[in-house]
């Protein structure tokens, strides 16, 4: 069987506020013109939301530049901050931060608390309502390119293909989706986004990029514990000082908690469990109170981009550009993302616009990146852009330093802090203490794998594994023997694990790959860079709700 093709001017992969914002911006401008644009946006969830998870509080700046009348046309961005606190953690006791102390960076004045699966749902009416063709369930499993090497579309993946890589009775190819220009917004490590990087050498003269994984849970407390709009933030414990992360804790809508840790993927120690980490942080006296008499409703995993401005790769290609996640455009030191997902949304449609009314197709979208380097998003980047530097090394001096960065030079300093990949920063597992963690309780933490069950993950096991070794050695040869099996803890969904025969002799790996929550930290940690992650058949995964 032969794929099927269809044209378009604009194809877009993936459904996040950077996907959906560039497609509502084109529609937008079409209309101001009086002329078409036709724009195609493929999801690989199985609909709109679906894979999308973040804290997550929300800067409306770029939305209401996208959409003036959001509030108005019932975008769900419903609670206001109301209180910020930021507190360093010790293993029992707290040191809150006085409001006037902290850089402005860390204050939330004029954001919502929101579900940004919920914002992303609402953005896929808005897109569609304006005329977008929007596929969820369809992955974007190929990058095409036409006889100039030019990125001319996407293929989505063939589905009803069997473990042994042969078609079964349900087989049926995917389509070739082509397109005068192709954007991309897989969200964080996309793995097309990571193929062009490297096609087009797109990190050439920039610093690597480095990441954290979010683990988020979603909790209905007790009426009486609710504060709406009560923004909380921490730092310290139960991480180590040199281990860069921290948690937050956010009050929205209906008793509804969202709770979660980011860890750096930049951490030494091949023991530590970013999950467990989690679950422990849950018990510290400042976090329990509010989640003692409450019941957990919801599960989830994602990493994030962290390294800033200067880790940001090229934008644009032959055929098309990054957007969003995909680039790596989040505001650490704000651990926001989505406002910046939507500016580059947007900035990147206004290129497109003007080539395609220029009468232009697959050449370089110049005007994207000048728009960027002109843009408050630029702006707001460089500010923050030694954040993740100078808190890789040490908690409390990266601290000091970024406070006198942000209070007293404005995020202006006359320097700018190098960058390490976070694979190469694992240190061997026989130079390292391990790490004992208490075990679940079932009341505030819980295993791997009745957490996976709240995020509704769903893949079909009679299908080729979407997570790839390169060479099939290495997990036993070298990550075991070196780093004692790192990616059996790095992984929040207990996808990797050891067994062993009966007599406890002869490891192997094995890849519960229906368990993924597609949070992409084994393609990032995994210190030989042996795991590369490719996208499942569309519509399997996650189904975040509220999330």
């Amino acid at each position: 069987m032969t794929r099927e093709a269809m044209e378009f001017d604009v194809v877009i992969v993936g459904g996040g506020p950077a996907g959906l914002s560039a497609a509502i911006r084109l529609k937008q401008i079409a209309s101001e013109a009086e002329r078409d644009i036709s724009v195609c946006l493929i999801e690989k969830g199985s609909e709109i939301g679906a894979h999308i998870i973040s804290g997550a509080v929300m800067d409306p700046r770029a939305l209401t530049e996208l959409l003036p009348s959001w509030k108005e046309d019932g975008a769900p961005l419903k609670i206001p901050v109301t209180e910020d606190r930021f507190l360093f953690l010790s293993e029992k006791g707290s040191f809150r931060v006085p409001n006037f102390l902290l850089p402005p960076v860390f204050q939330n004045h004029g954001n919502y608390v929101v579900s940004l699966s919920n914002v992303c749902r609402w953005l896929g009416q808005q897109a569609e309502a304006l005329g977008v063709e929007v596929y969820a369930g369809f992955a974007g499993q190929e990058v095409l390119y036409d006889e100039n090497g030019a990125v001319k579309g996407v293929a989505t993946s063939d589905m009803g293909v069997g473990k042994d890589g042969k078609p079964t009775e349900a087989y049926q190819p995917g389509v070739e989706l082509l397109a005068k220009y192709t954007l991309f917004a897989e969200g964080c490590r996309g793995h097309l986004g990571r193929q062009l990087e490297t096609r087009f050498k797109l990190h050439d003269g920039t610093e690597p990029q480095v990441y954290g994984i979010g683990i988020k849970e979603l909790w209905e407390i007790a009426p009486e514990k609710h504060r709406p709009g009560l923004v909380m933030h921490t730092a310290g414990w139960p991480l180590p000082s040199d281990t860069y992360g921290g948690s937050f804790l956010y009050h929205f809508e209906n008793n509804l908690v969202a709770i979660g840790l980011v860890v750096g993927l930049g951490y030494s120690n091949p023991y530590l469990s970013p999950f467990e980490e989690f679950q422990r942080y849950k018990k510290h006296p400042e976090i329990r109170q509010f989640l003692e008499g409450g019941r957990r409703v919801g599960y989830g995993a994602r990493a994030i981009t962290a390294g800033g401005l200067q880790a940001l790769p090229k934008l644009v290609f032959p055929g098309g550009g990054l957007v969003g996640d995909d680039a790596g455009f989040l505001n650490a030191a704000r651990i926001k993302g989505s406002h910046a997902a939507i500016k580059s949304g947007m900035l990147a449609a206004e290129a497109v616009a003007q080539a395609l009314a220029q009468g232009r197709r697959r050449d370089q979208l110049e005007a994207y990146p000048k728009g960027f380097q002109t843009s408050w998003l630029r702006e707001e980047l460089y500010r923050a852009r030694n954040f993740k530097p100078w808190m890789s090394g040490n908690l409390w001096f990266g601290s000091f330093m970024f406070g006198i960065d942000q209070m007293l030079l404005r995020g202006k300093a006359p320097w700018t802090l190098h960058l390490k990949p976070d694979h190469t920063k694992l240190k061997k597992a026989s130079e390292c203490e391990p790490i004992s963690y208490p075990k679940p309780d079932g009341v505030l933490t819980f295993d791997r794998l009745s957490s996976v069950f709240l995020s509704n993950t769903n893949h079909e096991e009679n299908q080729p594994s979407h997570l790839t070794l390169k060479d099939p050695t290495v997990p036993i040869r070298v990550n075991l023997d070196l780093y004692a099996a790192p990616e059996t803890r790095y992984c929040p969904a207990a996808v990797y694990e050891i067994v062993r025969d009966a007599a406890g002799k002869n490891p192997r790996l094995q890849i519960n790959a229906q368990n993924c929550v597609h949070c992409k930290t084994c393609d990032i940690k995994d210190p030989t860079q042996n795991i590369v992650w490719v996208a499942p058949q569309g519509g399997e995964g996650p189904v975040y709700v509220n999330m």
